[in-house]
């Protein structure tokens, strides 16, 4: 504990003497503050003798910690020194953010302003902080490991600053009053039971439903129906010698590599009232066209194509855990197929099940481009709040009472999920050896997979065989001579003294693949270390932190991104415009799925025993997640990554309001083409996303492979 915590004190008075303290022009990683430190690179140290004297904090906090180190001897006294010495400096460093405002400026009084936080500001809070936790550990806290209570306090501060932090300017306006005169209490109930949020006419059949009980139907019908469709994909690839399964899969994982509105747009052009299907059957069958598809049955179908996926990778990385001896045992006391299979292989499934009907309803729920598209009239909360903070007449208080009432569902949905579960134990992957091969399913329960997997995967097909050609003609729907105009104007090339890139949409196409490399394995990451320390740890405060990681999945995009803005446009915490604050969205938006699909369902399935032989042969906390339980979670990971690499490339209402000119999306880049009208140059690009996110999912299986869990015929020797 004493070495970690005078570490992190070097490393705290590093980067207040040295680095810069706010952020440069030109951006950190231009080091351009290195060669001219006083021109926007001046360190905290030089703005604190230059008279910002509430710079001192921090320093105050690192010297004090200092001073407890060199003064107090015995353990537990110099844990507390430690605690009170850097929580002052957080605290004061804090106030110093959010109290100095930006108001200087106007003012010309340069002596009350200053800009965004910087790298020293960061290397300082983050030095603090991990001080912080060696003292809590020194106390005895966490079994007296640091590496455990630092990992709890980096998450809890990243979820506090990146998820808790800008949600509080969404949700304080859910108190406003009318008129701009303050806030209080006396319109939020009103409001929050108002008709047009939780009516039943529709049940009564005297008017539409309200948007919160339209989204609670549409989510429960949704998780539902994603949920059994994941589960046939993967007892198919898993548990059949079905021939085509690699095609399968493909084919099983499209939709989510797709933008959510060529979904619509395909299936409006099918199903519409002037589609290709609906015309078919009215002129050769005779039945009338309707407007069917706009409401929740298209909601719906779109929804479904959008998030079996989810369930799917969610789920046959759970499946595949189930041991073979557990199953090979059921067996040999003469059970069958499908009483070994709904005894002793489903209920070992429960949590990766729960997972996957959690995330379809929050998914459902949270979505706003199908619902947009293809909703008509049926409202959903998601997209009531998009208008109110967008519509004609902005009304934010409107936005944060929706936001709370989807918060709500989800805490709901949160908590029948933990007692569905309830404290039983699914582990399976023990540190025995384990042979053998997975049961069969009975004949019955196979067809049935075939049945639903089969069919869905030939409509899949026949959705992105209409996108791939709807590239190549010049008018979908209307023109369908054969062209290569809209790839050209999207993705040119010149070979004259090189290669030249002239294609409008090559600048958003190497900037998405950028943020997207780099936010997925930082996703991955994260939800992986948080499901670490929620079904290896105890700790207090955990169901809380742990519905905390979900807040910011349950949430519509376009309220992150309204929120991001309005927390980062101004000191302390300066991002927009730049391509962090796109990464962040991308990590703490996805971080759910890693934390829930890749890391609780797997992790669940690894006895304890295996964290305990490796600690008591004198491995720590962190040797023994890098060295033992990593290299069993290879599906999990793929799944993370996978997911969250996709996410950031298909992502639309989370980053529609943080692109700049500078770092444009590809999702931005195609809805400005969609409301221009060049269908032909969206739906372009979005077959080449389609491509290139194949390429890298194939990549990754590729790279990571498959958790291999059996005895192999080779002998290792030593």
């Amino acid at each position: 504990m004493t070495r970690t915590a005078a570490i992190w004190l070097f490393v705290g008075l590093a980067g207040y003497v040295f680095l810069p303290w706010y952020m440069t022009p030109h951006g950190f990683w231009s080091f351009g503050w290195v060669i001219d430190p006083q021109g926007g690179g001046e360190s905290g140290l030089y703005h604190l003798l230059s008279g910002r004297f509430w710079l001192v904090g921090p320093l105050l906090g690192i010297l004090a910690g200092f001073a407890v180190l060199g003064i107090i001897k015995p353990p537990i006294a110099r844990s507390r020194g430690f605690i009170i010495t850097a929580t002052a400096g957080l605290a004061l460093m804090i106030a110093q953010g959010l109290l100095i405002k930006n108001a200087g400026r106007a003012a010309a009084e340069v002596s009350l302003w200053q800009p965004g936080m910087g790298a020293g500001a960061f290397v300082v809070a983050l030095s603090l902080l991990f001080v912080l936790t060696s003292g809590i550990s020194g106390l005895g806290k966490g079994r007296g490991d640091a590496f455990i209570t630092s990992l709890i306090g980096l998450i809890v501060a990243l979820v506090a600053v990146f998820v808790f932090y800008p949600m509080s300017f969404i949700l304080v306006q859910a108190f406003a009053l009318k008129g701009g005169q303050g806030y209080g209490i006396s319109e939020f109930l009103p409001r929050f039971f108002d008709d047009t949020v939780w009516s039943l006419a529709c049940v009564m059949g005297s008017g539409y439903c309200g948007a919160a009980v339209n989204s609670l139907v549409l989510g429960l019908s949704t998780a539902l129906g994603t949920t059994v469709m994941g589960l046939a994909f993967a007892l198919v690839f898993t548990r059949t010698a079905f021939p085509a399964k690699p095609f399968l899969r493909i084919l099983s994982i499209l939709p989510i590599i797709t933008p959510p509105f060529v979904i619509g747009l395909v299936l409006i052009l099918l199903f519409g009232r002037s589609g290709t299907i609906t015309v078919y059957l009215s002129d050769f069958l005779g039945t009338e066209k309707t407007r069917w598809l706009y409401g929740f049955w298209g909601v719906w179908l779109a929804q479904m194509l959008s998030f079996t996926p989810i369930a799917f990778l969610v789920l046959i990385g759970v499946v595949e855990g189930v041991s073979p001896s557990i199953e090979e045992a059921s067996q040999t006391l003469d059970a069958t197929a499908w009483q070994t299979f709904h005894r002793v292989s489903l209920p070992l499934m429960r949590p990766g099940l729960a997972n996957a009907f959690l995330l379809g309803f929050i998914e459902s729920v949270a979505d706003f481009g199908n619902p947009l598209v293809l909703g008509g009239n049926f409202n959903v909360l998601s997209t009531e709040i998009y208008y109110a903070i967008v519509g004609t007449v902005a009304d934010p208080a409107k936005a944060g009472i929706l936001s709370i009432t989807l918060l709500s569902m989800t805490l709901v949905a949160f908590l029948a999920q933990r007692k569905w579960l309830g404290k039983k134990n699914y582990a399976t992957v023990t540190g025995k050896a384990d042979n053998g091969q997975n049961a069969a399913l009975n004949p019955g329960m196979k067809w049935a997979c075939y049945a639903l997997a089969l069919p869905w995967a030939a409509f899949t097909l026949v959705l992105y065989g209409l996108i791939l050609l709807g590239s190549f003609v010049k008018l979908w729907g209307y023109d369908h001579t054969l062209t290569l105009e809209h790839y050209t104007r999207a993705f040119g090339m010149v070979f004259r003294n090189g290669v030249h890139f002239v294609g409008s949409a090559w600048d958003s196409y190497f900037t998405t693949l950028t943020i997207a490399a780099i936010s997925a394995p930082l996703t991955a990451l994260v939800g992986l270390l948080t499901a670490y320390l929620l079904v290896r740890q105890k700790f207090a405060g955990k169901d809380a932190f742990e519905f905390s990681t979900m807040l910011s999945f349950a949430i519509p995009g376009t309220v992150i991104g309204v929120a991001y803005v309005m927390a980062f446009n101004f000191p302390p915490i300066e991002l927009t415009g730049t391509a962090i604050i796109l990464i962040l969205v991308f990590v703490f938006r996805n971080m759910p799925v890693g934390l829930r699909g890749g890391g609780i369902a797997a992790m669940s399935q690894l006895d304890k025993s295996l964290d305990e032989a490796s600690i008591m042969l004198g491995a720590n906390s962190a040797t023994t997640l890098r060295r033992v339980i990593l290299p069993l979670l290879g599906p999990a990971i793929l799944a993370a990554i996978t997911y969250s690499f996709v996410r950031a490339i298909t992502s639309v209402s989370a980053v529609i309001f943080l692109v700049s000119a500078r770092h444009n999306m590809a999702t931005a880049f195609i809805v400005g083409r969609v409301e221009n009208n060049e269908y032909g140059i969206a739906i372009a690009y979005s077959a080449v996303l389609i491509v290139t996110m194949l390429v890298a999912i194939l990549l990754l299986q590729a790279l990571i492979g498959r958790r291999t869990l059996r005895r192999t015929d080779r002998v290792q020797t030593a």
